[in-house]
C-alpha cells in the first residue's frame, strides 16, 4: 500500500509539473488543420505530445508505441530487457542485443571516453544503492560506496555494433541508461512523426524535448527552460528557447532528490566518488541534433562543470545553458539570439 501511495504522489507531482510547463512549451504554436495532444506515462515520467496534420493521431500513437518498446528494451528494471540481460550476464559472456540498444550503448560509451569517466553508464552498482525516486531513497554507507565503486568503469563495457552484441567484463557490474533514455525516446518519437506523415510536432519526455517540422506560421518552437530553484509542485520557467528543430535536454538538482538529516542529495552522481556532484551548478540545458546525445551531454556537462565542458560541447557541436547556485546564467554564443531570460532573479553572464 505504501508503495502504491508513493507512486500516486510521484504521478501527481509529475502531472503538476507538466501542467505548469505545458503552456510555456506550446503557447505560441501555429495552428494546423488538425492538432492532436495527448499525455502518456512511460520511463517513470509523463510524456506530452502535440502533433499537427491529418495523420497527427496516428503519429502520436506510433510515437507512444515506440517509446514503450524502447522502455521495455533498455530499462534495467524490466526483466528480460536487453540491459537486464546484459547486467545478469556480467562477468560471463557476450549477449545479443537489439541494434538500437547497441547504438545507445555505443553513444554512452563514447561520451564516457570523452569525459574520462565523469559520465559513466556503468554507474548502476552505485545508483541502485541510492535508489533515487524509489521506495528506499537513502544515503548509502561509505563502506558500501567504496565496496561497489570499483565495479563502476566504462572501460569494462564492450560493444560490437557490427554483431549487435555487448558484455560487461566483471561480475557485479551493471548498466543504468537513465541518463540517455528519455532523450533517446524523443528521437524515436520524432522518427515516428516523420515515418507516419505528421506535418510537425513536439514531445516532452521528462527533461528531454524533441521537435519535428516547422510550425504553420514559420515561427520557431518556444521551449521553456526550467527554474531549478523551485520544487516540482511549483515548477516554473526562468527562460525560453526559440528553436526551429532539434533536441533539448536538461539535467538539474531538482529532478530526483531527497533530504536526509537536512541535507539535499540529488541523482547526478559523480562516478569517481559515488556521491552527488557538488560543483556549484543547479542545472545544465543542452541543445543538439540528437535526442540521446542531448540527454547524455546534459548529465556529462553537469558533472564536468562549465569550464571543463567546453571541449565536449565543441566536439559534438552542441550548445549549452549553465545555471549556478547564485542564479548566474552562462549560455553558448550560438544561443545569443535564441535564448531569453524571463525571470529577473536570473542574470545572464558575459561571454568569455
Amino acid at each position: 500500500m505504501k508503495k502504491h501511495k508513493k507512486i500516486i504522489v510521484y504521478c501527481c507531482v509529475a502531472a503538476a509539473l507538466l501542467i505548469s510547463i505545458a503552456g510555456l512549451l506550446w503557447k505560441k504554436y501555429g495552428q494546423r488543420s488538425t492538432r492532436y495532444q495527448c499525455t502518456n506515462f512511460a520511463m517513470g515520467t509523463y510524456i506530452q505530445q502535440t502533433v499537427y496534420g491529418k495523420n497527427a493521431t496516428a503519429a502520436a500513437s506510433a510515437a507512444a508505441k515506440r517509446i514503450g518498446e524502447l522502455d521495455s528494451t533498455i530499462s534495467w528494471r524490466t526483466d528480460g530487457s536487453d540491459i537486464a540481460r546484459l547486467n545478469k550476464a556480467a562477468g560471463t559472456d557476450w549477449i545479443s542485443i537489439q541494434p538500437e540498444t547497441a547504438s545507445i550503448l555505443k553513444l554512452s560509451l563514447d561520451v564516457a571516453k570523452e569525459t574520462d569517466g565523469a559520465f559513466d553508464p556503468t554507474i548502476l552498482p552505485i545508483s541502485s544503492m541510492w535508489d533515487f525516486g524509489g521506495n528506499n531513497q537513502h544515503v548509502p554507507s561509505k563502506a558500501n560506496i567504496q565496496k561497489f565503486l570499483k565495479y563502476v568503469d566504462y572501460k569494462d563495457l564492450r560493444i560490437d555494433t557490427s554483431k549487435n552484441t555487448a558484455s560487461l567484463r566483471n561480475h557485479y557490474m551493471g548498466i543504468d541508461l537513465g541518463a540517455v533514455g528519455k532523450g533517446a525516446a524523443c528521437t524515436d518519437a520524432v522518427d515516428a512523426y516523420r515515418s507516419t506523415g505528421a506535418e510537425c510536432g513536439i514531445i516532452a519526455v521528462g527533461g528531454s524535448i524533441g521537435m519535428f517540422g516547422h510550425k504553420a506560421d514559420g515561427s520557431p518552437w518556444d521551449v521553456a527552460v526550467r527554474d531549478p530553484t523551485v520544487t516540482d509542485q511549483n515548477a516554473a520557467a526562468m527562460g525560453e528557447l526559440s528553436l526551429t528543430s532539434g533536441y533539448v535536454s536538461t539535467s538539474g538538482t531538482y529532478e530526483l532528490c531527497f533530504k536526509q538529516n537536512g541535507t539535499l542529495y540529488h541523482h547526478l552522481l559523480n562516478a569517481k566518488t559515488g556521491y552527488p556532484e557538488n560543483n556549484g551548478l543547479t542545472s545544465v540545458t543542452i541543445v543538439v541534433n540528437d535526442g540521446a546525445l542531448s540527454d547524455a551531454l546534459s548529465t556529462a556537462c553537469f558533472l564536468l562543470g562549465r569550464e571543463k565542458s567546453a571541449p565536449l560541447l565543441k566536439k559534438y557541436n552542441a550548445d549549452a545553458i549553465f545555471i549556478d547556485n547564485n542564479k548566474h546564467v552562462y549560455a553558448s554564443a550560438n544561443l545569443k539570439d535564441k535564448f531569453t531570460i524571463t525571470n529577473s532573479k536570473f542574470v545572464l553572464q558575459p561571454q568569455g
